[in-house]
């Protein structure tokens, strides 16, 4: 198990570490396809398409592959790591209204939504796409086990004020364990004694549930019962031959 600490991402950056944050350098060093920010608290869960980039590259950075890819990482993750079975995940909209078919972007009808229906079809419960404004604001995210955004402050910004302080940054899709306190570095209160631990300690907390979980789903899916078909082919006559055992012979 990993657990950082909030890093500057420009101090960071190196002749040897030219990467935007933990995340980035992560699935660089486990050498995986890809992996996802999920912000984790008690009862939400955020995940984002494009992380660490500048708004303007958004709209150019997302493609159905990557939606796709996300969502399937997200849906494994909820289930191995959370233990949840068949979750469901809601799909924000990228442009406001959902793009008012059409009248404000093209991206729900030409990318998001057929990037729904493809994983849909491979029995994922995916559902949207959904305005991010109206679906916070009347609580729906409540009804879902996760919640994929498009982009960084469309699912963080909504996320932070959700869960008070108390949110923990997790890494899906990788070999490994790496949780993180979901807030930066506030150098400015440094030293002065008013800077809250909960989130450090719910990443403490959150990296030993993951564990077990993980083991949990080693543990029943390890050795699974063979497969047995069944010939339903078969006629089964409609009266069964007598038992000559117990047959009695008259005279």
């Amino acid at each position: 198990m990993i657990v950082t600490a909030p890093v500057n991402k420009y101090n960071i950056q190196s002749r040897t570490f030219c990467f935007p944050g933990h995340t980035e350098f992560l699935k660089h060093r486990f050498n995986v396809d890809d992996v996802l920010m999920l912000m984790v608290a008690e009862n939400i869960r955020v995940g984002v398409v494009t992380g660490h980039i500048p708004l303007r590259k958004v709209s150019e950075s997302l493609s159905e592959e990557s939606i796709i890819k996300k969502i399937k990482i997200m849906e494994s993750s909820l289930s191995i790591d959370f233990g949840i079975l068949k979750p469901r995940i809601a799909v924000l909209s990228l442009n406001p209204h959902s793009g008012d078919t059409g009248l404000l972007g093209n991206e729900e009808i030409d990318i998001i939504i057929p990037a729904i229906n493809r994983v849909s079809e491979e029995g994922i419960l995916a559902f949207g796409p959904y305005p991010s404004d109206g679906f916070f604001g009347s609580g729906a995210y409540m009804n879902f086990d996760g919640i994929m955004a498009m982009y960084h402050d469309q699912g963080l910004t909504p996320f932070k004020a959700l869960a008070l302080g108390e949110g923990v940054n997790f890494t899906a899709g990788l070999p490994v364990i790496r949780t993180s306190p979901s807030h930066g570095t506030a150098y400015e209160i440094a030293g002065k004694g008013v800077a809250s631990e909960n989130s450090f300690r719910r990443a403490l907390y959150l990296a030993c549930d993951i564990f077990r979980n993980r083991k949990m789903h080693q543990e029943i899916t390890g050795n699974p019962l063979k497969h047995h078909d069944l010939d339903t082919q078969t006629e089964i006559p409609d009266e069964l031959p007598p038992d000559e055992e117990n047959t009695n012979d008259t005279v």
